[in-house]
């Protein structure tokens, strides 16, 4: 007989043999309808696959991230099999699942057409309508070898022959369509109820420039169409929310051909960011930081000694100075180790906190760049903090408030937050790690914060916490982070007198909160759909005289706002009141001021808020205060 351990802790027993599909005709009639696939003693697996003598079983519904999976990496499949029957002579390449999602890359012989989009989500519909049985298939790499090469999928046999000879290959079938997968994948096409095809783009076979441009097809899945319409939705306003054309409409930034991956800031748009960067000295000062620059460009010796070089080239920039090697930055750490180094530092001075707006650079490939959202050249606002280590628990406690005070309270983001651990390629032995590991798990429990551990994510020099925030559509971005280092202070030689008059070794962080300036502000752009909180906007306040006879009191009004430090603006051209009240709106400006006759007579503003409407008349002082308040207290 089979143990079966269930989550509540409850047990039964099965026969020999028996399969999870098999446990869960036992188990109720919804899970029955919404199992996917299962985990089983950790492993996720086919509801198809047969259980161990002892198996602790979870089954896995659309609401869990590897049920999630299943369903769309078994979407991917079904698009595979609906291009081959389409177009036969195209080679397959992979088709993994993504975030919201799935995608499919094929080797074709011209880029797929809309057309072609609507003739493969067609015969998409009559596989899933088919309902075909999924089965999974398991033989030897020659075996497999010698399958896939006689239907020339050369990118299949790539894969095969880069597995250790002795790998037992598998393969999911459905119908007359075999695809070389580890699984798992649902019990058949059926489950795959709503879905769409939304885009092809190309993409380097394994993302390596040097190979062969595919065709990608992206599509998207959900159980149930509700689902379907409303993630639907989400993209169309994503799109209306786009950071690149809400940048270019609002004149706030762009990016040239002749930069590409480097953003321009325009007028408008450096208004935004230096507001985000006083608001952040402001803070940094509050709370003890000291604010620092160091140079973009250093010789490649300390790169060499901060392990950059061997962990990093591949993503840096490399020039040569009197015919010496230098690096163009792509980290801040480095400088900033270099700063502390300047002179003897005792333990009465630490914690020591080093902040910089620094600007760095990494070479990205140009079919990521976007926007920016991924650019080669950005502002990072990090800070690194020397301190002892019986003060790591309370430095790191209050980096955790201070993202949370910027995140929640002042941009009204929630956020999840995320462990991440050694990688494969790391400096450092392991005890060091899981003891800064271990540091990091610590304030996170105390703070009561739930987290999910990213298991080898972390960075080539220490763990660390990264912070999610969630927009308005429901999309997460990692901005902040917390990176707990032994390992830069010991190649550094950093040390500080103690009170025993002894040299003692340092513990670093590393923390930034905005992440990347340009990529935080192409967040706040898409989040707040370029209608910024009024204490960000360029333009907080357009003054709109009815009548050329109105102009000099409006003109007095705005001299009066500019005194209170408001970004006001005068609309005095001949144009009708309407249409300068819907191009203020246009460009999301928070207040309009129309002066009419009543106004002058009676030395007041007709006041209307781009959300709000019509608030009615206010004298310049009380909207003076008004809007003062608002910027003050940088409500959102």
């Amino acid at each position: 007989m089979i143990s079966v351990t269930f989550p509540d802790g409850g047990k039964r027993q099965f026969p020999e043999g028996a399969t999870a599909a098999g446990v869960l005709k036992e188990m109720g009639r919804r899970l029955q309808k919404e199992a996917l696939g299962v985990r089983v003693n950790g492993k996720t697996v086919d509801l198809a696959a047969p259980l161990p003598e002892d198996a602790a079983v979870e089954f896995l519904t659309f609401d869990d991230e590897d049920g999630r999976d299943i369903f769309r990496h078994s979407s991917a499949h079904i698009l595979a099999q609906a291009v081959k029957r389409l177009f036969p002579e195209a080679r397959l390449a992979i088709g993994p699942p993504i975030t919201d999602g799935f995608y499919y890359d094929f080797d074709v012989a011209r880029p797929f057409t809309p057309e072609d989009l609507e003739r493969i989500q067609g015969e998409m519909e009559q596989i899933v309508k088919a309902a075909l049985p999924i089965s999974r298939l398991e033989m030897s790499g020659d075996e497999a070898r010698t399958m896939f090469a006689a239907q020339d999928e050369t990118y299949k046999v790539e894969i095969i022959d880069d597995l250790p000879p002795e790998t037992v290959i598998s393969c999911y079938r459905q119908g007359e369509f075999t695809d070389l997968c580890v699984g798992p994948h649902v019990p058949d096409t059926g489950y795959i109820r709503a879905f769409k095809l939304l885009s092809v783009a190309g993409a380097y076979w394994r993302g390596d420039e040097r190979n062969k441009m595919l065709q990608r097809i992206y599509g998207t899945s959900f159980p149930k169409k509700s689902l379907l319409d409303e993630h639907l939705y989400r993209l169309e306003e994503a799109k209306r929310r786009d950071h690149r054309r809400l940048g270019a409409e609002l004149d706030l930034f762009s990016v040239h051909e002749e930069g590409p991956g480097f953003p321009f800031f325009h007028p408008k748009g450096m208004i935004v960011r230096n507001e985000l960067e006083s608001f952040w000295r402001e803070e940094h000062r509050r709370r003890g930081y000291q604010e620092i620059r160091t140079p973009v460009v250093l010789r490649g010796e300390l790169w060499e000694r901060s392990g950059h070089w061997d962990h990093y080239k591949e993503n840096m920039y490399f020039t040569t100075i009197d015919d010496q090697n230098f690096a163009i930055k792509p980290m801040n750490c480095p400088g900033c180790m270099l700063v502390y180094q300047r002179r003897v530092n005792s333990y009465r001075e630490l914690p020591i906190r080093l902040a910089e707006m620094g600007l760095v650079h990494r070479h990205e490939l140009s079919g990521v760049l976007h926007g920016m959202m991924r650019v080669r050249c950005f502002t990072q606002d990090d800070a690194h903090i020397f301190c002892r280590r019986d003060q790591v628990k309370d430095e790191i406690l209050g980096i955790i408030d201070l993202v949370e005070y910027f995140y929640r309270e002042v941009f009204g983001f929630d956020y999840h937050v995320e462990l991440s651990t050694k990688p494969e390629k790391a400096m450092g032995d392991e005890a060091i790690w899981e003891l800064a590991t271990e540091a990091l798990r610590e304030a996170l429990e105390v703070r009561g914060l739930a987290y999910k551990v990213n298991e080898g994510d972390g960075a080539f020099y220490g763990p660390k916490i990264d912070f999610h925030l969630r927009d308005s559509l429901g999309r997460t971005w990692q901005c902040g982070t917390i990176q707990l280092d032994f390992l830069m202070p010991e190649k550094f030689d950093l040390f500080y007198i103690g009170e025993d008059g002894r040299r003692h070794r340092p513990v670093m962080l590393h923390r930034v909160v905005f992440g990347s300036i340009e990529r935080f502000i192409a967040i706040l752009t898409e989040h707040f759909a370029g209608a910024f909180p009024v204490w960000l906007a360029p333009v907080q306040v357009r003054v709109i005289p009815i009548a050329d006879r109105h102009a000099g009191y409006a003109a007095e009004v705005t001299g009066f706002l500019k005194e209170g430090n408001v970004r006001v603006e005068l609309d005095a051209r001949n144009e009708k009141v309407n249409y300068k009240i819907r191009e203020a709106q246009v460009q999301k400006v928070p207040y309009m001021l129309v002066v009419g006759d009543k106004e002058v007579a009676e030395r007041t503003v007709a006041v209307r808020h781009r959300a709000g409407g019509d608030l009615g008349p206010m004298t310049p002082g009380v909207f003076r205060d008004r809007i003062q308040g608002e910027i003050k207290n940088k409500l959102i």
